[in-house]
């Protein structure tokens, strides 16, 4: 294992984010506090509990995951798609650097990313409303699982993409959506069966319910497929990225 290219790829992708503050790290937690005092203050007044739970603790694991999932994305796929835009994806791929290696540079400096954002918003809530967390070995194990597969996710986009507007309309159009209909404020046994059935079908509300469950010991469906998802979802990212570095595909040509 060539660790000084991992350390290289990884530090360039940390300067990066620590070289625009303000938007890497301000613009999430000023949008979560946002969140915190629409949701939490205006809709919190009216309803009160869910599960017995104060609603603004409630959505706290559902803004923690929007925020993860978004900046995921969004850091891993950027990440791979400069260097391809720029020309300096050929020094890359001429050098001897592994798959594993590339991967655990770009991804391992994404998923950190988020890692960091998720625990200063979960720092910051605890100025909005009081928390308790349950399992928060869980809490962490959900919280590095779901950062290194959206990751993966975001890196295989970056890949996929060929023009800066293709990069951004998976984000925007798919995942963010996704994220406000798989429960992140509310609970879908809220929902009429019908709905409740087809939300299902969504595979964020199964991150959502998991990542819950951790904080308040309440899920809208159960640890072991919420975990059973989350680790196919990986092996799967990892599996078509190996495929498409190997291959050369998009990148060669």
């Amino acid at each position: 294992m060539n660790w000084q290219a991992v350390k290289a790829i990884y530090r360039f992708e940390m300067s990066r984010s620590f070289r625009t503050l303000v938007q890497s790290i301000g613009a999430p937690v000023l949008t979560t506090s946002l969140y915190f005092v629409v949701f939490g203050s205006a809709i919190g007044s009216r309803m009160t509990q869910i599960g017995g739970i104060p609603y603004g603790a409630f959505i706290v694991p559902g803004l923690i995951m929007l925020s993860i999932l978004t900046e995921s994305v969004g850091n891993s796929s950027f990440g791979i798609y400069m260097p391809k835009w720029a020309g300096t994806i050929y020094e890359l791929l001429s050098a001897p650097v592994s798959t594993p290696e590339i991967l655990l540079g770009y991804v391992g400096a994404a998923a950190s990313k988020s890692v960091m954002i998720g625990l200063i918003i979960l720092a910051t809530s605890t100025f909005f409303v009081p928390l308790q967390i349950q399992h928060p070995v869980w809490m962490v194990a959900f919280l590095l699982l779901t950062s290194v597969s959206f990751s993966l996710f975001g890196f295989m986009l970056g890949i996929w993409a060929d023009s800066w507007e293709k990069l951004n309309v998976v984000p925007t159009l798919i995942v963010t959506p996704l994220t406000f209909l798989g429960g992140s404020f509310y609970s879908i046994d809220m929902l009429p069966p019908v709905w409740r059935t087809v939300t299902l079908f969504n595979p964020v509300v199964y991150l959502i319910s998991g990542f819950r469950w951790s904080f308040y010991g309440l899920a809208d469906v159960s640890l072991a497929v919420s975990l059973a998802f989350i680790g196919g979802f990986f092996l799967l990212c990892l599996a078509v990225i190996s495929w498409m570095i190997r291959s050369g595909w998009r990148l060669k040509h």
